[in-house]
């Protein structure tokens, strides 16, 4: 099995292809087809969920990344590589409770309110991280590295985990000693919390407003590539590595909204799309 060509990317929801493979995943069939719209749940940063759909007109009740090496196959969690290691096929198996043959041509289509749902809130958790960054720009003592847009990126330097759903999004950032020797200083944040969400809020209200232009730019078809987000926001054009699905425009978003919440050393940042 060669790695698998996706073309979700460019947005596509629906495609025809060969199945290729056929894996046990459990006591269900995961089935492996060379080209598909499907994305599936990364192995490395699992924040997007997967894709839901048919193939060949049976429910995709699930659909993860796998790794397949000297007649090997490691799924999800198990896979012992890093992404994109040579020597390594990469691809989405989709997984079934009923087989399907290899060889068998098939229809793959993706349910398309799901997807949007989904790309809303990764859009949305992408330019709440922009605007916490700046609204906590001023938090830094050290010179640390920048986002796109020249503020310190506290994003990048502190988040734990980040996980999508439909039309919203969850970050979680630590607060502790290495963040400190960083530079980045949290007293009072507690007492000025509702000032920072509101700030993060006004500048998401302007963002969408402005109906700014989102692309991704993707430098191949297979599942590995290094695919990159940009957004054309008025301050100038931000960047930011990613792997998921996107609406085209930031006023598709609606009214995007955050809430912060303070634990110990924890700052959570809760996104939410109301279209």
């Amino acid at each position: 099995m060669n790695s698998t060509v996706v073309t979700f990317p460019e947005g596509r929801v629906t495609g025809r292809s060969e199945i290729v493979g056929t894996v046990p995943v459990g006591e269900r069939h995961g089935l492996v087809v060379s080209e598909t719209p499907f994305h599936p749940l990364d192995h490395t940063w699992p924040d997007q969920p997967a894709d839901r759909g048919t193939i060949g007109g049976l429910p995709v009740v699930d659909c993860v990344t796998g790794a397949w090496s000297e007649g090997r196959l490691h799924l999800g969690e198990d896979i012992p590589a890093r992404r994109g290691a040579e020597g390594w096929q990469w691809l989405v198996v989709h997984v079934t409770d009923t087989p399907l043959p290899v060889g068998e041509s098939v229809d793959l289509a993706v349910d398309p309110a799901h997807r949007a749902a989904l790309s809303a809130g990764h859009t949305a958790c992408h330019l709440a991280a922009l605007a916490l960054n700046a609204a906590l720009a001023g938090r830094w003592r050290k010179e640390p590295a920048l986002d796109g847009l020249g503020h310190p990126d506290f994003d990048q330097t502190a988040i734990t985990s980040s996980r999508i759903s439909p039309g919203a999004s969850l970050d979680v950032y630590r607060l502790g000693k290495s963040l400190r020797k960083k530079g980045f200083t949290a007293d009072g944040l507690d007492a000025g919390l509702a000032e920072v969400a509101a700030a993060v809020d006004d500048r998401l209200k302007a963002w969408t407003a402005a109906d700014a232009p989102v692309r991704l730019e993707v430098p191949g078809p297979e599942l590995t590539a290094r695919r990159t987000w940009h957004c054309a926001l008025p301050e100038g054009e931000a960047s930011i590595p990613c792997g998921g699905t996107h609406v085209s425009r930031t006023s598709e978003l609606g009214t995007v909204t955050v809430e912060l919440a303070l634990e110990e050393t924890t700052l959570t940042m809760r996104t939410t799309v109301t279209r």
